[in-house]
């Protein structure tokens, strides 16, 4: 068990991931639980304090193409164009993993998932280091992501020394994951990036393939983001009628529900704003769960852009195995 402390020092939060320890790091998408990724039993205490599987791979965060470029055997073309236009951001790519990376932090795998995240605090801790940081996100595995430090603090404490407060996450959602093959680009996690802006930038053809019952990526297992009470997705007033008597949380984008007499509601985005709904989303399906609520319910959103990232956060918060 460990006293844990929120602050901003990035010399006490290098100390204590040199000596082995756990600390969580802000990025621009969600908290990152991290440790020293070439250091087994750090990555071990990674698992352990999200109860994650271990099946379940890890995304590695550095400071600079110098950094990525030792962790990795080759970055294809359709790779070096995207990091030059996107990074740093929310964006991970997915390549042939060097010598340096242990099988752990991979799940076995061959290919390891990388990035460089873009918040300024943690781009200052990992250009102090000598060693990558392996970072899924700060809380217990399977729910709401973190995009606060409180909420790190509310999902582990006692299981860090420290969480490095960066403020609030500015995207709100995980990072996009893409992968290379030949002349396509393959999209294994929604997120940040827009497969649009993919497309756009390398001129390839981009192929969406998800593989939730055995991840090939990391963020991939289809019941995550769930709730602690029951979550529903799509026609909000049918499933009203289906939970009649019950108390009702709704999310939606930016149209109100008020006239159905929610007992709390949350709009995302007044302004009908994609990017603004995205960055609100785990705050607010934190609060609803933490509300006075029976059910959640959350609409569907606009199959388009950061929307489709969205949509698919909600449907693996509604999923019942």
């Amino acid at each position: 068990m460990h006293k844990t402390i929120i602050g901003t020092d990035v010399l006490e939060t290098k100390r204590f991931l040199e000596e082995g320890e756990l600390v969580a790091i802000p990025t621009e998408t969600v908290y990152g639980l991290a440790a020293n990724a070439l250091d087994e039993k750090a990555v071990l205490k990674i698992y352990a304090a999200k109860n994650r599987p271990q099946f379940n791979p890890l995304i590695l965060h550095v400071a600079n193409l110098d950094q990525f470029r030792k962790l990795v055997l080759d970055i294809p073309l359709a790779c070096k164009k995207l990091l030059l236009e996107l990074t740093p951001g929310p964006i991970t790519f997915l390549l042939p993993k060097s010598d340096l990376v242990p099988d752990l932090v991979t799940a076995g795998s061959n290919l390891v998932a990388i990035r460089i995240p873009n918040h300024p605090l943690t781009l200052e801790l990992l250009s102090q280091l000598d060693f990558p940081l392996a970072a899924p996100s700060a809380n217990p595995s399977g729910y709401v992501s973190p995009v606060t430090a409180e909420h790190v603090m509310d999902g582990l404490n006692q299981k860090l020394p420290y969480i490095l407060d960066g403020g609030t996450c500015q995207i709100g959602l995980e990072s996009t994951i893409v992968g290379f093959d030949v002349d396509k680009v393959i999209i294994h996690r929604l997120g940040g990036i827009s497969a649009e802006q993919i497309r756009d930038i390398t001129d390839n053809h981009v192929e969406i393939a998800l593989s939730h019952a055995s991840p090939t990526a990391p963020g991939q297992l289809k019941s995550h983001y769930a709730t602690a009470k029951p979550f529903y997705l799509g026609d909000v007033e049918l499933h009203i009628i289906e939970n009649k008597g019950k108390r009702i949380g709704i999310i939606s984008f930016y149209k109100s529900y008020s006239a159905l007499n929610p007992a709390v509601e949350i709009l995302l985005s007044n302004r009908g704003n994609l990017n603004e709904a995205a960055a609100a989303l785990f705050s607010a399906m934190r609060n609803m769960d933490s509300a006075n609520v029976d059910v959640i319910i959350a609409e569907r959103f606009p199959d388009q852009g950061i929307g489709m990232a969205i949509n698919d956060r909600l449907e693996r918060a509604a999923f019942k195995p």
